[in-house]
Formats: structure tokens, C-alpha cells, sequence
């Protein structure tokens, strides 16, 4: 982990879950970047759902990008039954423009199609960054997890569904992942569809050294990032009894690891906390969670031991 803020290059602030009129949003591709260039992030992947009501779409932003400006093309794939019913929903972040269409007619799921784990394996196959959507919203069980071992990620906060329904959240599902071996990487998105205020909440801060696409794709893919709606993150060093942050003003600073273990530190206007790893004998893995004065929060990736 300390690799991300120890390596060269810098941050770029990236939103990798959004729609435009090409699929269920409201606004049109060059809209969707203008907007998101104007709030100063440095890239964002239009991810408009990959299926044939659509016309299978991988939106086509490359006009899009400028100096300072980035897109990396993807898309949302759908395919196959989770426990409860419902389509999968799986983000493909880099996924190259011919790659073959799932059998995905509509939003519901159809007979003779491709499960959604042989579906994110083919766009990891292809050179995609895979990550499993809105676990929470989507009613996801820990049996339908277990089946997506081509997934690089968790989308622990989708801001879309903070917004319309209370349940942005997926790190119920990661923390138990990651504690049966799986090493994954946790995102943070908006699933921005300017419907309702569902833009601007989540994002990635991704170290790399240009704003290129194929820069900021490899990084996605080595976990060169973090997550946040709000503060920073500038540093988590790890020596053998003590995790130490470094971060923007905080009221909280978190640890997690397996089980139930976790310990946090309290106060005002924090930028270092020192957290004795004591309760952490039995973990793999470590967490951190940044909370600041608004309740905003950032996320680290897990750090393993």
C-alpha cells in the first residue's frame, strides 16, 4: 500500500461508473465528460449498460479527451440469474470496442445465456477492469460473490444509490471476500444518470504517471488507489504493531480487519493517527477508513500482511 504514495507519478480523481442518453441517463456523452471536466476530475468511464436494447453499446468518448481530460472506455455487462433473480450488474472499465456481445436482450435475465461470472471473465480476458456493481443494491449474496473470481474490485459506495435508495454500500460483501483469500481492490463510483442528484459523490483518486488511459488502467489494475467522497488520504505506512495516516482533517480514523476486529481513533481535525495492531493478530488484511467533519469519507484498498 505504500507503493501508491511512495511511487512516482500523481493523483488523478476518476469517476468509472456513469450513463448517458445512450443508454438509461439523461444527458448526452459529450455532456456527461463536459460536466465532469467542469467539477475537475481528470477522467471518467462512461459506462452505458452493454445490452441489445442499447444496441450493445461501448460508448465512444475518445473526442472527448484533451490535455487535461480523460476517458477510458467501458461499459456496464449484464448477464445471468444472481440467487435472487435479477440480471448481474458488472462494470468493464477498458474494454476494447469489438469485444462480442452477451446474449443480454433487456434487463432481466433470459434462458440460454452466459452466467455473469463467464461474462466478467471474458472481459478480463479482453484487458478490462472488472468490478462487481452495487452489491447491496443489487440484493447480492455472498454465493453469487463467491462465483465472479475474474472481478479486480468491489464497488464498496455507488453515490446513485446513496441517493435514490439508501443502499450505496458494498463492503459487507468485500470485508467477507477478503477474508476467504481473495485479494480485491474497493472502488468508490457515482452511477451518475443526472436524474436526481446521483454525480459528484463517489470517486477514485488513481496514482499514475500520465492521464493516459492505458496509464490510468494499468494503475486501476495494480490497486495504485484509493476511494473517497470527501477527504484525502496522503500516506498508510505498516510495520509490524502499528498502522500510521496520514490524511486530511478527519474526526475519525479507522482500521478494519477480519471478523469483528477494528480500532479507531477520535478527534478534532486529525491529520496522523498511530493504531497499535494488537487486535489485528488474526488478520490477513487491513482496512482504512477516513471520516471528516461532514461525515464524508475515504477508503483505502486493503493492505495485506
Amino acid at each position: 500500500m505504500r507503493d501508491l504514495f511512495t511511487a512516482p507519478g500523481r493523483f488523478y480523481r476518476g469517476n468509472l461508473h456513469t450513463h448517458s442518453n445512450l443508454s438509461d441517463g439523461i444527458l448526452d456523452p459529450q455532456k456527461v465528460c463536459r460536466r465532469y471536466k467542469a467539477e475537475g476530475y481528470d477522467f471518467i468511464a462512461l459506462t452505458d449498460h452493454f445490452i441489445g436494447e442499447y444496441g450493445y453499446t461501448i460508448t465512444d468518448t475518445k473526442s472527448f479527451r484533451d490535455e487535461g481530460f480523460s476517458t477510458i472506455l467501458g461499459t456496464e455487462v449484464h448477464s445471468g440469474a444472481m440467487t435472487n433473480g435479477e440480471l448481474w450488474h458488472i462494470l468493464a472499465v477498458g474494454l476494447p470496442e469489438d469485444f462480442a456481445p452477451s446474449n443480454t436482450p433487456g434487463f432481466s435475465p433470459i434462458d440460454d445465456q452466459e452466467s455473469g461470472a463467464a461474462l466478467a471473465r471474458r472481459c478480463r480476458d479482453a484487458g478490462a477492469f472488472v468490478a462487481i456493481a452495487h452489491p447491496q443494491w443489487s440484493g447480492l449474496t455472498m454465493e453469487d460473490a463467491r462465483t465472479n473470481d475474474a472481478a479486480h474490485a468491489v464497488e464498496i459506495y455507488n453515490h446513485g444509490c446513496a441517493m435514490g435508495c439508501d443502499r450505496p454500500d458494498g463492503w459487507h460483501i468485500a470485508d467477507l471476500l477478503l477474508s476467504e483469500g481473495p485479494k480485491l481492490t474497493a472502488i468508490a463510483t457515482d452511477d451518475a444518470h443526472f436524474t436526481e442528484p446521483d454525480h459528484f459523490g463517489g470517486w477514485v483518486m488513481v496514482k499514475a504517471s500520465d492521464n493516459a488511459p492505458e496509464s490510468l488502467l494499468d494503475a486501476l489494475k495494480a490497486g495504485h488507489f484509493y476511494s473517497s467522497t470527501g477527504p484525502e488520504l496522503r500516506d498508510i505506512e505498516l510495520d509490524d504493531d502499528v498502522l500510521e495516516i496520514r490524511c486530511s482533517a478527519a474526526t475519525a480514523v479507522i482500521v478494519q480487519g477480519f471478523g469483528s476486529a477494528a480500532v479507531a481513533k477520535h478527534g478534532h481535525s486529525m491529520t496522523h493517527a498511530a493504531i497499535s495492531l494488537d487486535r489485528f493478530k488474526n488478520s490477513d488484511w487491513l482496512r482504512v477508513t477516513v471520516v471528516d467533519a461532514a461525515g464524508k469519507r475515504a477508503w483505502s484498498n486493503p493492505i495485506w500482511r
